[in-house]
C-alpha cells in the first residue's frame, strides 16, 4: 500500500492521495534542483510566464506526460481538461488517469479511473 506524509497538514496520506500529492511534487521540482537526484522533476516550471495560449498547453501536456511515464509508476495519464486560463496567468487543470495502487512496486492489476485538479503553482485542488 502507498503511504507518505501530507506535506500541509502532517497526517498520512495512502492510496489516490499520496499519488495525487507525488504528482504535484513532480510537476513542480525543476529538473536539476534535487541535489541527490538531478534527473527528477519536469520540465513543466520552465512554461511559467509562457503566453496561455495552444501551443504553451500542447508544450504544457508533452511535458506533463514525458515527467508522469518516468517518474510516477502509479498513475497513467489519459487526458488533460483546462480548468481555467485567463489574460492574468491565473490558470488551472485536471488531470485524468489510471490509478494502480501497487504501480509502484511494478504490481499493475486492475486500475481505478481518477482525477486531480491543480493550480497554476502546481498545488493540488482537489482529488477524486
Amino acid at each position: 500500500m502507498r503511504a507518505g506524509i501530507d506535506r500541509r497538514t502532517g497526517k498520512v496520506l495512502t492510496s489516490w492521495a499520496h499519488c495525487a500529492q507525488s504528482i504535484s511534487t513532480i510537476l513542480t521540482t525543476v529538473i536539476g534542483s534535487r541535489v541527490m537526484r538531478r534527473t527528477f522533476g519536469s520540465d513543466v516550471p520552465a512554461l511559467i510566464d509562457r503566453p496561455g495560449n495552444n501551443s504553451t498547453f500542447v508544450l504544457f501536456v508533452g511535458r506533463t506526460a514525458a515527467a508522469l511515464k518516468k517518474w510516477e509508476p502509479g498513475f497513467r495519464l489519459t487526458k488533460v481538461n483546462v480548468l481555467q486560463m485567463s489574460g492574468d496567468g491565473r490558470s488551472a487543470f485536471e488531470l485524468v488517469g489510471d490509478f494502480y495502487e501497487d504501480g509502484h512496486l511494478g504490481i499493475y492489476g486492475a486500475p481505478t479511473r481518477v482525477s486531480a485538479a491543480y493550480d497554476v503553482a502546481g498545488m493540488l485542488v482537489r482529488a477524486a
